[in-house]
């Protein structure tokens, strides 16, 4: 298995995603965020099968990498409280969509990693984690980060996506470098994921309460 740590590690957010079934008034977007993990391993162990095959397996990541942006555009709708940037968000998900499958047929095509699409959707992620932030620090009552699902997931996207924006931009480009510098590139990508994932964990697990017990 290609990274196996990666591989654990969504594992381990998928089995911390499913205490959401298990807790009471939990957002409807954290309810679906099981599903999503679910769909990415899925999509890890294709690529693994197609790698073992000699088969590329770019195609498949131009495809989910949408579905992966839109999923997490949705998630952000859902935790900002503007209106009026939830409909933008709205509108600019279905440019996003668009976009994306025209890049995939028409410019950077199938057989290529579609950088244009995922340098567009580390934008809008980015754009949207730092105005949910920005609306954060605007609450007058009292909010406890460390218990706010919300804030863990967008720490975590923000954190991954500015940072692997420069390197997976460049995707296209990385096999021509030396294998040193590659594997130094896959390194810090797998930190950033490593950083991703606990912030998702950390997401789904900072609700539970614990009881003290009394002796």
């Amino acid at each position: 298995m290609r990274y196996s740590i990666y591989f654990i590690l969504i594992i381990i957010t998928f089995l911390a995603s499913l205490s959401a079934y298990f807790q009471k008034n939990v957002p409807s977007y954290l309810r679906l965020f099981p599903a999503f993990l679910l769909l990415t391993i899925v999509v890890e162990l294709a690529v693994d099968w197609l790698s073992s095959h000699g088969t590329p397996s770019t195609t498949l990541y131009n495809f989910f990498g949408v579905v992966e942006f839109l999923f997490y555009m949705y998630v952000l709708r859902e935790i900002i409280y503007s209106k009026k940037v939830k409909m933008i968000i709205f509108y600019a998900a279905w440019v996003y969509a668009s976009l994306g499958v025209t890049n995939v047929l028409f410019i950077q095509k199938i057989a290529s990693f579609n950088s244009i699409t995922y340098a567009l959707g580390c934008l809008l992620i980015s754009t949207l984690c730092i105005y949910f932030f920005f609306e954060l620090f605007q609450i007058t009552s009292s909010v406890k980060l460390t218990q706010l699902p919300a804030f863990w997931i967008c720490t975590g996207l923000l954190f991954y996506y500015t940072c692997s924006f420069p390197l997976w931009s460049l995707a296209n480009f990385l096999r021509k470098m030396p294998v040193i510098i590659t594997r130094n590139i896959e390194i810090i990508l797998l930190l950033l994921n490593v950083f991703l994932y606990s912030s998702f964990t950390i997401a789904f697990l900072c609700r539970i309460r614990v009881r003290n017990s009394t002796s």
